[in-house]
């Protein structure tokens, strides 16, 4: 079977318009809205791109301010035919939200419920508003929106209704479209229509409600002959509104709602205003069984079984995916939780309702039914919420788990959400196996079993030969689909991936309703051209976002000698068993930077608010230049030459990267690994080689240089915190705010008021630990030692009351440095000599097997993470390997039985925010554990982003306000809320930030213990 190309040569919204025409509209947009005009190359860049494999540079982007902005903008659009493409957090996985148009973004300013009636169980929303955050409005009144897509942290309402989504529980709620009840949205010529049931619509709403019914009187018999027979169809127009194919109908009394028309249709016939939803009751209760199978076709074939039991969510986790969740440290626990054995797949069968004892039936049904099917004792019950929990949020990770693959190859989203009736499950997926063997690559499956929607996506390479295996593998998949009566497109919709399969599906009768349907709403093809109607092939590589060397404009990266080290990104995969290469052997002409940059597949996770602490600049100013996956696209677009020869080193980048406070968020929340803290290290280098750095900047970095010689004259250099006006000449001549106190210098440091008989030599304590004894390395940093030396006194207080022998690195004229200053200043070579140094001290006495205890977050954890890809060898690793914060080392001393401390009992509340780079490494849960330890101790943990102040950060004068946006987003107000309570904060500039903003004094953890010993 072959696709044929459509007969024009360049599909509608893949070419820009003439130059004056976008400049012309540019000036207009400026003029006449209030909204954000973004006209430059690298904001279009940021918005070329979505979840998918294209790439298309838009015309221009408004991010607008009010409803206003978005009339107007599709006005002068109309004017101007320029076309327009509306846009939510920009997640799409088939290309629906790129193109050469006028991009909208809704996202910022349009996330408000304009109205909730609890006792109708309906809300109406603007399209920018995140499930999540609608969800979490709703909770007060025991209502959820049902349709809980896996992005549900970052897809926005608009752009659901766009892709009709569907979720995991879409067995018991339907699709997005069985759960819309109304729409207003503007037509192409401007007016602003409310979609909804055909029994109430106004004259332009009906005459397009008569004008569909028509057509799907006129194509009767071949709707009932082609139209997929399956829920999970979200291809094309939803034609069948007046003669329903779904297993689940439009409606539950069979009426007609024109809303429903608009839903799937990507943004092609109208620009979505507002969406009235149909809400659900919150389930009060769940249990869970959790399946294993000892083969993948079991598993697919008990699928049609088990739906008849009436579960909430039947979901497939399969082998590759256990096997990466049990190698990953953060889900091992929760997948071990769910498993007999080593099973080939589980099943995640989930019940809900009203009250646990009305479901625990429905387990013991699950397990009679397995045993059954010759499958007894297979089954794993989980009746607590917790530990279910915790396994959704594994089961919800899948893709992006399997999307974390180093090199060139990648998983590619194409076919990933055909379905296929139940009865077929298996036989299907045997089949595309096979296809997938048979051009050399394998597939992950996961997802909704219960609907006969499995995602899978083989790995290929899209710079070689990608685009050709892609247009086999379809044409063999689109066969089995065919043969088994399912839908080609079932899930995420049809874009630029799929929309030359519609006409495949539906046959080119129905292919022309469709077309009708469009010059009907849109008879001037403003919305979203090239998608649904004239869509390009799916393999033209000039759409691509890495386009093969075959293509008009082959992707290409430039080349650059990297000052980190980013070998371990510089691999290439085996597509069927992905092991990867040896480090530095992927060919990167950057030396894996470029590549490490690349791991941005524009999943979006970066735009979620939770109890994460990514992406902490965004959460501010909601931006997509300020994203995690806005400066990886402007990084990988400089690079690779789409925004010139030097836009890797030119302001426009700086400007980027400027609000990234490096808190390392993105180390641990970012899916697929994406380093944005370590790239600011990189970038800065390269940018102040080639722009030089400020007397700021020199200031700043060299500070553990000249703090030794400083705290001679502590008095002189803190008069700017109080003579009047040095702080605005700080201000004027350095650029540190004038509303920030620096810190307080001291003579009395720890390196002056310290007696040398508290510490043992590093000949005493390496035979010390070849004794056995308990003995440990303090690693005295540059601010503790110097500004806050009593944490350091604390720290050696608690740990001989406990028993350990310390020893302490020191050098003449004061102490090592880590080389964090010197990192955050783009200055490498001094820190890798900072650190060399450091680490040739501390190494003698790691290979003896001591640990190394460290007070500052951002320093210790430097030993651990920036000191590995300086170029300092097996030495960094040693090291590395002893390196423990003061909390994790207790933590760990506890738990093999070797830390005793008497403690006097706390009597007051105890509030904890974690410092990033705590977070970013796991390490804000042995802090709870150690003051734990604290008799009567309760430690509540902020649920926090980063502080604000991130390290010189937040003194910055063109920071400052940023800095306490941060601040005040919920650190701050939870510190304010609870006057009683002990703070703990261990980063020094965490609580310099307390200070500053809510006038308390927040300790390090040391401090307390010391105040508690007995």
């Amino acid at each position: 079977m072959r696709i044929e190309p459509a007969s024009h040569l360049q599909p509608a919204g893949t070419v820009l318009p003439p130059n004056e025409t976008c400049e012309a509209l540019a000036r207009r947009l400026a003029a006449e809205t209030q909204g954000e005009v973004l006209f430059d190359d690298a904001s279009r860049g940021r918005y070329a791109t979505d979840a998918s494999i294209y790439q298309v540079m838009p015309v221009g982007v408004l991010v607008p301010k009010t409803v206003h902005d978005i009339a107007t903008a599709i006005d002068i659009a109309r004017d101007l035919k320029v076309p327009v493409l509306a846009r939510g957090g920009g997640t799409s996985q088939c290309g629906q939200t790129t193109g050469a148009a006028l991009v909208i973004d809704n996202s910022k300013h349009f996330r408000r419920v304009l109205d909730l009636d609890v006792e109708r169980r309906t809300v109406t929303v603007e399209p920018g508003i995140v499930l999540d955050h609608l969800n979490a409005q709703l909770k007060p009144h025991g209502l959820w929106y049902p349709v809980d897509v896996s992005t549900s942290a970052q897809a926005t309402l608009g752009g659901m209704a766009g892709n009709n989504s569907c979720g995991s529980r879409s067995i018991a709620y339907g699709n997005m479209v069985h759960n819309v009840v109304g729409a207003s949205a503007w037509l192409s010529d401007g007016e602003l229509v409310d979609f909804g049931p055909v029994s109430g619509l106004n004259a332009r709403a009906s005459d397009i409600a008569l004008h569909v019914k028509q057509l799907a009187v006129q194509h009767r018999s071949e709707i009932h002959a082609r139209w997929p027979k399956v829920m999970r169809r979200v291809a094309g127009y939803n034609l069948d509104i007046f003669d329903n194919q779904s297993e689940k109908p439009y409606t539950s009394d069979g009426s007609v709602n024109l809303a429903h028309l608009l839903i799937g249709s990507e943004g092609t016939l109208a620009y979505t205003r507002d969406l009235t939803l149909k809400l659900s009751e919150l389930p009060r209760a769940k249990v869970l069984g959790i399946v294993n199978f000892p083969s993948f076709h079991a598993a697919m074939d008990s699928a049609q079984h088990i739906v008849k039991l009436g579960p909430t969510a039947v979901e497939l986790v399969d082998r590759t995916m256990i096997e990466l969740s049990l190698a990953n440290p953060a889900f091992k626990p929760t997948v071990e939780t769910a498993l007999i054995g080593r099973p080939a797949a589980i099943l995640l069968v989930e019940f809900s309702g009203s009250d646990k004892a009305s479901l625990l039936p429905k387990l013991k049904d699950l397990v009679d039914l397995m045993g059954e099917l010759g499958l007894p004792g297979s089954v794993v019950e989980m009746r607590d919420d917790a530990p279910q929990k915790n396994l959704w949020e594994v089961r919800k990770a899948g893709l992006n788990i399997m999307m974390s693959l180093k090199g060139d190859g990648k998983p590619v989203s194409f076919i990933e959400d055909c379905a296929v009736p139940l009865e077929h499950l298996a036989e299907y997926t045997d089949g595309l196996t096979e296809v997938f063997a048979k051009y050399g690559s394998r597939g992950t499956w996961y997802a909704h079993a219960s609907v006969g929607t499995l995602h899978v996506r083989p790995i290929l390479d899209m710079r070689t030969d990608g685009a050709t295996k892609m247009r086999a593998i379809a044409e063999e998949a689109g066969a089995l689909v065919r043969k088994y009566k399912g839908a080609f497109s079932g899930e995420h919709g049809d874009g630029l991936c799929r929309g030359e399969w519609i006409e495949w599906q539906f046959g080119p009768a129905i292919n022309e309703a469709f077309r009708s349907i469009k010059q009907k709403l849109d008879p001037i093809n403003l919305f979203n051209p090239g998608k649904i109607i004239d869509p390009p092939k799916m393999d033209d590589g000039s759409l691509f976002r890495f386009a093969p060397a075959t293509a008009p404009k082959p992707y290409r990266r430039i080349a650059l000698t990297p000052v980190l080290d980013w070998s371990a990104w510089n691999v290439q995969a085996d597509p069927v068993t992905e092991v990867t290469t040896t480090p530095g052997t992927g060919g990167d002409v950057t030396g894996g930077f470029a590549k490490a940059v690349e791991m941005c597949n524009n999943n979006g996770h970066c735009r979620k608010f939770d109890a994460g602490t990514m992406c902490p600049s965004y959460r501010v100013t909601r931006d997509e230049q300020h994203l995690t996956r806005g400066r990886a696209n402007t990084l990988r677009l400089a690079i690779s030459g789409q925004l010139g020869p030097d836009a890797f080193t030119s302001e426009a980048m700086h400007e980027t990267m400027d609000l990234c406070v490096g808190c390392k968020g993105c180390k641990r929340d970012c899916p697929t690994g994406v380093d944005m803290a370590k790239m600011k290290i990189e970038f800065l280098s390269h940018y102040k080689k080639k722009h030089g750095h400020t007397l700021k900047d020199k200031l700043i970095a060299r500070l553990p240089d000249y703090a030794h010689a400083a705290s001679r004259v502590p008095w002189l250099l803190n008069l700017r915190n109080t003579v009047p006006g040095a702080r605005w000449l700080g201000e004027k001549v350095l650029g540190l705010s004038a509303k920030r106190s620096l810190p307080e210098w001291r003579s009395d440091t720890f390196w002056r008021t310290s007696d040398a008989s508290m510490f043992a030599s590093r000949e005493q304590a390496i035979a010390a630990a070849r004794e056995g004894r308990k003995v440990a390395v303090l690693f005295v940093d540059t601010f503790n030692g110097n500004f806050e030396s009593e944490n350091v006194l604390a720290a050696v207080r608690v740990l001989k009351a406990a028993g350990y022998a310390l020893h302490t690195v020191q050098k003449d004229g004061g102490h090592h440095c880590c080389g964090r200053t010197y990192l955050a200043n783009g200055m490498v070579s001094e820190a890798k000599a900072k650190a060399g140094a450091l680490i040739d001290a501390l190494l003698p006495l790691a290979e003896a097997g001591i640990s190394i205890v460290g007070l500052e977050p951002s320093c210790l954890l430097t030993l651990r993470d920036e000191a590995l890809v300086m170029g300092l060898g097996a030495k960094a690793e040693a090291v590395a390997g002893q390196a423990l914060l003061f909390e994790e080392f207790i933590a760990r001393e506890v738990k093999a039985g070797r830390f005793q401390l008497a403690l006097k009992a706390v009597d007051k509340p105890i509030l904890l925010h974690g410092h990033c780079h705590q977070k970013a490494f796991g390490a804000v849960s042995p802090i709870l554990d150690v003051l734990k330890l604290i008799p009567g101790a309760k430690p509540e943990l902020i649920e926090s982003s980063c502080c604000g102040m991130a390290g010189s950060f937040g003194y910055e004068a063109s920071h400052y306000e940023v800095s306490m946006q941060m601040a005040e987003a919920s650190l701050l107000p939870a510190v304010r809320k609870n006057p009683d309570a002990i703070v703990v904060a261990d980063g020094t500039s965490c609580r310099h930030q307390i200070a500053d903003g809510a006038q308390r004094d927040a300790i390090h953890v040391a401090m307390l213990l010391s105040a508690q010993l007995d």
